[in-house]
């Protein structure tokens, strides 16, 4: 059951809804990425890439995160992603995008889990799966905070719109059986 703003009445006219219809995909998928690289900081230096990326310098960007992806940091591999995703200063590849968002999703960022959801409801890079893309997107609504699992929340409802009863359940089970994987860094060769 989804609950929904309850509705607002004028005088003598009919029901307003509280809220707007739905926007574009598009237009919530900038705000979520704007939310999300504006308030990053991480002592792996994921913040670099984001400043590139606003000033429009998208290859600059995707080598800023690269080494900090190589070294396992969940941020990385979903900012990564996005540019894979969108083609910003890589060349555009949905199964290199839905790599960085599964190794990014498995550890837990929300961005990450959210953009891997999308890609399942589209079918881009992975097979086209509604139940995966509600897991995820569930997922990434739980842990975000604010705007972003406002936005998150829309688009787990949106794929949840196409789905059964049953299935939305099978989807809530998958999300509640979940845990995150730490990545473990690789020992570095000691020289000996």
């Amino acid at each position: 059951m989804r609950l929904l703003p309850p509705a607002s009445t004028e005088p003598d006219g009919p029901a307003i809804p509280a809220f707007a219809p739905r926007a574009p995909l598009c237009v919530l998928l900038a705000l979520v990425l704007l939310a999300a690289t504006t308030s990053i900081a991480s002592a792996d230096s994921v913040a670099p890439g984001p400043a590139a990326f606003h000033r429009g310098d998208y290859a600059r960007a995707a080598r800023k995160l690269s080494p900090s992806a190589e070294r396992g940091n969940a941020r990385a591999f979903g900012r990564l992603g996005f540019r894979y995703e969108h083609g910003f200063g890589v060349p555009q590849n949905y199964d290199a995008a839905a790599d960085l968002y599964c190794r990014g999703a498995e550890q837990g960022d929300p961005f990450a889990q959210a953009m891997l959801g999308l890609m399942y409801d589209k079918g881009h890079g992975v097979p086209e799966d509604f139940v995966l893309a509600y897991k995820w997107l569930n997922l990434a609504a739980a842990r975000a905070g604010g705007r972003q699992r406002e936005a998150y929340l829309r688009f787990r409802d949106a794929v949840a719109s196409k789905l059964s009863r049953n299935e939305i359940v099978a989807g809530q089970k998958l999300a509640l059986r979940w845990v995150a994987v730490r990545s473990v860094p690789e020992p570095r060769p000691t020289g000996r």
